[in-house]
């Protein structure tokens, strides 16, 4: 069925285009014919360009999409400024802009391979403009980004990020390493031996020494003392441990979750009748199950990376395709289909 609608599609494509040039041709041997002006002349170059932009918008839609690193998330598989070609039809046919997808069933996202997909804490600015802005996105090979933030920097529609947590996985977070308890199994693994057992990427790493957490964790029990009150009630060692970030050049919270981690379970400590913290305190205790049909996504650079540590998982409907290749800069030119 779906080699049948891809071979109407293709088919489709081929018709029109050759339709179009005919048309084009028609048109040229006509106006050799005629006197040319200056007016005709630029209508000539307009018209061959939104042509262009019309196959290069259709291409970027269906086939393949260009797509440029905004942040530092996936360091060193992929840096900033990196651009890339993400196959649109991996997971399916998305039938216009972040609309609905077809063709799902048997194309499903597989553990490790680096996938696009759309920011679940994206500021929608509506319909219109959210389609009008990828559309435009996509007919500049990305040169053009009409979405913004309040502040002016380009908005991040799109995200990428590594396929960890697969459905019926359940994946724990100690001190920013990652632990994972596969679908099916009852004990947790370190990610660095599921992945050597398992023969995955080695792209994922850590940036910060361990060391420091104990700094970050003393930080964040501090936060909560003070947020109760308790300042005068903070114990020495706190302090202690909290010194082993002086002279750092990084900011102290340099892994939010485990912050909010050793902070909620501080807060509910005080408190252990509040079921909202315990509540809260205990998710972070058992880690982030994904359900069926769901994809824990991470960066690469667990150190600073914005990912599903933070806004959860993401339905697989919402995964726009996968990244196979690096374009630019022209020395890191390389697939990226066996970084999985």
């Amino acid at each position: 069925m779906y080699l049948l609608l891809m071979d109407r599609f293709l088919t489709f494509l081929e018709c029109t285009a050759e339709k179009r040039l005919t048309k084009r041709k028609r048109q040229k041997a006509y106006a050799k014919s005629k006197k040319r002006t200056v007016l005709s002349e630029i209508w000539s170059w307009i018209d061959a360009l939104i042509f262009a932009i019309f196959w290069v918008i259709l291409i970027n839609q269906y086939l393949f999409q260009l797509f440029v690193i905004p942040s530092p998330s996936m360091v060193d598989t992929l840096n900033v400024g990196d651009r890339v070609i993400v196959n649109k039809d991996s997971y399916g046919v998305e039938l216009y802009p972040a609309g609905k997808k077809i063709l799902t069933d048997t194309r499903r996202v597989q553990r490790d391979e680096i996938i696009t997909f759309y920011n679940p804490e994206y500021d929608s600015k509506g319909p219109f403009f959210d389609v009008l802005s990828q559309i435009i996105y996509m007919g500049t090979l990305t040169l053009v980004n009409i979405d913004r933030t309040d502040d002016g920097a380009p908005a991040e529609r799109l995200y990428v990020k590594r396929a960890i947590g697969m459905p019926g996985d359940t994946i724990l977070f100690e001190n920013g390493n990652v632990l994972i308890k596969p679908s099916g199994e009852d004990a947790f693994e370190k990610e660095e031996d599921f992945r050597a057992s398992n023969s995955l990427a080695v792209g994922p790493h850590r940036s910060i020494d361990g060391e420091y957490y104990s700094g970050l964790e003393a930080a964040a029990a501090i936060t909560a003392y003070q947020e109760e009150g308790l300042g005068r009630e903070v114990p020495a060692s706190y302090y202690r441990n909290y010194s082993i970030l002086d002279g750092t050049n990084f900011n102290y919270i340099f892994d939010r979750y485990e912050f909010e981690k050793v902070r909620t379970k501080t807060l509910s400590s005080f408190d252990p009748s509040d079921m909202t913290l315990r509540s809260e305190a205990a998710e972070y205790e058992n880690g982030i199950y994904v359900p069926e049909n769901y994809i824990l996504p991470l960066g690469d650079n667990r150190d600073n990376s914005r990912d599903g540590r933070y806004f959860g998982v993401v339905e697989e409907s919402t995964i726009n395709g996968r990244v196979v290749g690096r374009f630019w800069p022209l020395n890191r030119i390389s697939s990226l289909t066996d970084n999985r």
